[in-house]
């Protein structure tokens, strides 16, 4: 068994409209666009603080948008990020749950259906 330690993982993201996915996490989540690829873009790297995404829109929209997560992205108040998404107009926007892990978490559906959650230790 190898010794590598695992830090972090990157989602990476299926966009069937690049530049409504960009307006998405750049105006609604407040991610900055690190790089993005192509001519016009159709790839891009976002980050905000310590969380990173790749949204693609090569391959197309998800085909699968069933209810598992494709991203979890851990902040600090999950109840504030709820607050001001909602005071966007942000749809389809679950509302804080406490689960059995530990989690104070949220769910949001970004505009192609990727299922995001977004969460915070409940203690």
């Amino acid at each position: 068994m190898s010794s590598t330690v695992f830090r972090r993982a990157t989602p990476v993201l299926r966009s069937g409209d690049y530049p409504r996915s960009r307006a998405f996490y750049t105006n609604i989540l407040g991610f900055k666009v690190m790089e993005e690829g192509g001519d016009p873009p159709r790839f891009g790297i976002f980050r905000k603080d310590d969380a990173v995404v790749f949204v693609d829109s090569w391959q197309g929209p998800p085909t699968d948008t069933s209810a598992r997560w494709v991203a979890y992205i851990h902040v600090d108040d999950v109840v504030a990020l709820r607050d001001q998404l909602a005071g966007q107009g942000v749809a389809g926007l679950g509302e804080v749950r406490v689960t059995n892990y530990g989690m104070r978490e949220v769910e949001l559906r970004d505009p192609d259906g990727n299922l995001l959650c977004f969460g915070v230790d409940a203690s």
